[in-house]
């Protein structure tokens, strides 16, 4: 497992697409999830916004963990149990994920509670990744 933290917008997933390539990850085998970019080059992935849980059990790169964690706090699934099942299901995923806690405390004490759920998520997630990346400005920094 890799993950890929930063800002909004740093390049994560860019950076993903090129981990993933390197290490002969892009693949296409259920002909879903897909990302297209500009040289027609596709990249399996589970969008943290709108894809199914299920996908990020399959896919080898999972874009915007925060997101899928918001709508799992939304559901009143558990994050723990999300998280165990990717890393017995897929555990050579790449995901990234965004820093929510370098900004202003939310004053809503859900978007608290996903920041902090989502901060504890990434610890988690880093201690088992076997590489760690954090994202500025579209430069890609390994810190483990």
């Amino acid at each position: 497992m890799i993950l890929i933290i930063g800002g909004a917008w740093q390049g994560k997933l860019a950076f993903a697409f090129e981990l993933a390539k390197s290490a002969d990850k892009i693949t296409n085998p259920h002909g879903s999830f897909v990302y297209e970019k500009e040289k027609k080059e596709e990249y399996e992935v589970a969008e943290g916004s709108s894809d199914s849980f299920e996908a990020a059990m399959k896919c080898p790169v999972i874009h915007g963990l925060h997101e899928y964690i918001r709508r799992l706090l939304k559901e009143g699934k558990s994050v723990d149990v999300f998280i165990d099942a990717i890393e017995e299901q897929n555990p050579d995923v790449i995901i990234t994920s965004n820093e929510l806690g370098c900004g202003i405390v939310p004053l809503d004490p859900k978007d608290r509670e996903w920041r902090e759920v989502s901060g504890r998520a990434s610890v988690r997630l880093a201690r088992t990744s076997k590489e760690v990346y954090r994202m500025v400005c579209g430069i890609g920094t390994r810190i483990k």
